[in-house]
C-alpha cells in the first residue's frame, strides 16, 4: 500500500457519514484560527490540505484523547494486515511544524524544527518552485519506508520576514520558561493569517504585515 493509498483509506473513513458532523466543526474551528480561504486564493488548495491533515492527525473527536488516525486504527484493527498496521502507526508519528531549510541536496532537503531544533531529512524529486536554503516553512512531514515525504500542505513564508520570524520565535522560547512550551499551534496559525493577508494585499510590503508588535 502506497502512502497516497493510505492517505486515501484513512481519510475516506474519517468522511464518512458517521464523521459528516465531526468533519464541519473540526473544519469551523480550525479556519477560524487561521483565516478562511476562499476558493480564488492560490494557496486554497494547499490550505484545505493543511486543514485534512491535521483534522486526520491531530484533531481530537469531542476533546477525547486519541487522534482521528489513532481511533482509526484502534477501531478498524481487525480489517487491517499487520503490515498495513505498522504503516499506519509510522504515519502517526508525522513532524508538523516551522522548518528552516539547511540543505538541498539531490532528492534530498535537510529541514531543521524551529521548535524543537532537530534536523530532518526530506525526500522530495520536484523541490518547491523557488526553495532555497534558509527559507522558512510550514510543513508536515509523513513517515513512509523509513524515509519522511512532505504531505500536500505545505505554507511558505517570505525571506523578507525571516528576521521578524526567528525573533519573535525566540521571544516565545523565553517567555515559556526552560521547562515550559510555547504554542506552537497558536503561533503557526498567526503566521497562517499572515501568509493569508499578505496573499490578498500584494500592494502590502511583507513588513508590514508580520507585524509582531504589541500594536502590530
Amino acid at each position: 500500500m502506497s502512502l497516497q493509498e493510505l492517505h486515501d483509506r484513512l481519510l475516506g473513513w474519517a468522511s464518512a457519514e458517521p464523521f459528516k458532523e465531526e468533519l464541519l466543526q473540526a473544519k469551523r474551528s480550525f479556519f477560524g484560527r487561521r483565516g478562511e480561504p476562499h476558493e480564488e486564493d492560490k494557496s486554497f488548495d494547499q490550505r484545505m490540505n493543511a486543514f485534512l491533515d491535521w483534522y486526520l492527525y491531530d484533531h481530537r473527536p469531542n476533546g477525547g484523547g486519541e487522534s482521528m488516525i489513532e481511533l482509526f486504527m484502534r477501531t478498524r484493527s481487525a480489517e487491517l494486515t499487520t503490515d498495513e498496521l505498522t504503516r499506519f502507526r509510522s504515519l502517526a508519528r508525522n513532524v508538523h511544524s516551522l522548518f528552516e531549510v539547511r540543505r538541498l541536496r539531490g532528492d534530498q532537503i535537510r529541514l531543521r524544527d524551529l521548535f524543537t531544533g532537530g534536523d530532518h531529512d526530506v525526500t522530495e524529486r520536484r523541490h518547491p518552485a523557488g526553495l532555497e536554503k534558509g527559507d522558512l516553512i510550514e510543513a508536515r512531514l509523513l513517515p513512509f519506508d523509513t524515509r519522511l515525504f512532505f504531505s500536500g500542505a505545505f505554507l511558505y513564508h517570505p525571506p523578507t520576514v525571516r528576521k521578524a520570524i526567528l525573533s519573535e520565535l525566540k521571544r516565545l522560547k523565553k517567555a515559556a520558561g526552560r521547562k515550559g512550551k510555547s504554542d506552537a499551534e497558536e503561533f503557526l496559525s498567526r503566521l497562517s493569517r499572515m501568509a493569508l493577508k499578505l496573499e490578498r494585499y500584494r500592494n502590502v510590503k511583507p513588513e508590514q504585515i508580520y507585524d509582531f508588535s504589541a500594536g502590530g
